[in-house]
């Protein structure tokens, strides 16, 4: 079991990275939406070796046979390594890479407040936002945030791939 999960997480891992890394590349020519549904479709695609991972453990090294238990139990364990990853990742694009990039997402979302909100709304927005713009520009926050929203993520993946996986002895 040690093994499988070491392994596909590590596979989930490195394609994140090399999502990001693409993601960066093209960074600077796409709008924040697009860039943010791009960086969702990168953990569901590192999140996709959850399935594999349960997969490879019941197929290669338990005779063909997981129960859900076992099964969730190694797509937790993968979704985990690959969220602390992310969260690492994103930790030092923010704090090293692009230390502005909050301040300039920030700046992105007042804007587009403005542009979508009634005079009233946007004044709300702009308070709940101020309130909160502190502790979004902590890099520690934003680790803890973009790990729980990828380990989130992995654990509905874990719960669907074990309930196709599991397999019990027949």
């Amino acid at each position: 079991m040690k093994k499988s999960i070491l392994r596909y997480s590590t596979y989930g891992s490195i394609t994140l990275g090399v999502l990001f890394a693409f993601g960066m590349l093209i960074g600077g020519s796409i709008d924040y939406s697009t860039s943010e549904i791009f960086g969702y479709a990168s953990m569901i695609i590192s999140l996709l070796f959850v399935f594999f991972g349960i997969k490879h453990f019941r197929d290669k090294e338990n005779n063909g046979i997981v129960s859900f238990k076992k099964a969730l139990q190694i797509g937790v364990l993968i979704s985990l390594i690959v969220a602390i990853v992310f969260g690492i990742i994103d930790f030092i694009y923010v704090k090293f890479i692009n230390p502005d990039f909050m301040t300039e997402y920030y700046a992105h979302s007042v804007e587009q407040f403005r542009t979508t909100l009634s005079e009233a709304e946007f004044q709300v927005k702009l308070e709940e936002l101020e309130s909160q713009k502190d502790l979004f520009m902590n890099p520690f926050l934003t680790f803890l945030v973009m790990t729980m929203t990828v380990f989130v993520l992995g654990f509905i993946i874990s719960l669907i791939s074990s309930l196709i996986l599991q397999r019990k002895n027949q």
